[in-house]
């Protein structure tokens, strides 16, 4: 049976106020992984198709098989055992493909979710057919709601949705079309422009050979893009100890545990600036070898520049400071 949150949406918008620009349709997706890195792999995946208004049209789980370790069992319960004889993601693909079709994406925090796919869809020589995503993270922020952190199970207790299997790909891919339908109404009775994204396809993808695989992965996968520009002024430095504000402009330097591309959109996301070297506008320098004689680290010492490790930029990123409104 297919679940319909037609019951949580606040005031249903009336089709003549409807925005013209919404979207004609979207795939709200999650993927459950074997990890955080750059050959990490999915285990599971779940896709709930919904109409231009978000009500619910089908729904679609699967196993999938890493070919490697499945990692944090702890966290999504799926063993080496029960993966067994689950099909490779190159067979489901197809499958996936037809699901994801002229929809855009919705992912609670998306960036993570269409980097696992986009890396999936590489090792397969072809790319996914998603051209635009919507996290409902970011959703969530636009629109104000009061919520006192944006994980997934707040959110649903924000619209009474009652979450009965956490980390499972198709529960919680039910939870978040049951949350995300409420938010679009709610979008569409203001007139929000929906925070969406567009979806940079990966062309190329080589495992790289074990010994120097950081440079392959970055030469041979990790495509040069354009980042958008930052719709916030730059309100200064980062003060060690506070809070991250819309509008700073970060630098990263070194490894990352977390795959860059998907620091990137978490940041920019965030309403940082992504910047590609350090100046003495930089706000802040995140990067895990703060000793490394780099000229991001050594600029960065120079200008007095606040410097972080990856994890305390995560930890900091799950509640930015909204930049102040401007006066016109």
């Amino acid at each position: 049976m297919l679940e319909d949150p037609t019951a949580t949406a606040p005031h249903p918008v009336p089709p003549s106020s409807w925005p013209a620009t919404y979207p004609q349709g979207y795939a709200v997706v999650d993927v459950e992984t074997t990890g955080l890195a750059r050959d990490d792999r999915i285990v599971s995946a779940a896709v709930y198709q919904l109409d231009a208004r978000g009500t619910v049209q089908d729904h679609w789980y699967t196993l999938v098989d890493p070919q490697r370790d499945p990692g944090p069992v702890w966290i999504h319960g799926l063993t080496e055992e029960v993966l067994a004889g689950a099909p490779r993601f190159a067979e489901i693909a197809g499958e996936l493909s037809e699901r994801l079709a002229d929809r855009v994406l919705v992912a609670h925090n998306a960036a993570f979710d269409w980097s696992m796919l986009a890396r999936e869809y590489a090792r397969t020589r072809t790319a996914a057919p998603v051209r635009q995503r919507l996290c409902t993270i970011a959703l969530s922020k636009e629109l104000g709601l009061p919520l006192p952190n944006h994980k997934l199970e707040t959110l649903a207790a924000h619209y009474g949705v009652v979450q009965r299997r956490a980390h499972h790909a198709l529960d919680d891919a039910r939870v978040l079309a049951e949350t995300f339908r409420p938010s679009l109404h709610r979008a569409a009775e203001t007139g929000l422009r929906l925070p969406l994204l567009a979806c940079q396809p990966l062309t190329e993808w080589s495992e790289g050979p074990a010994i120097g695989r950081q440079r392959s992965y970055r030469q041979s996968w990790r495509p040069s893009r354009k980042l958008p520009a930052c719709p916030y002024p730059n309100p200064g430095r980062y003060e060690p100890g506070g809070q991250l504000v819309q509008g700073m402009r970060v630098a990263f330097s070194g490894d990352t545990s977390v795959d860059r591309e998907l620091l990137e959109d978490r940041t920019i996301e965030a309403g940082l600036h992504v910047a590609s070297s350090v100046s003495r506008l930089t706000s802040v320098l995140v990067t895990n070898d703060p000793e490394s004689p780099t000229s991001k680290t050594t600029k960065a010492r120079s200008f007095g520049t606040p410097i972080i490790d990856e994890a305390a930029f995560m930890q900091l990123l799950l509640d930015v400071t909204p930049a102040p409104p401007t006066n016109r």
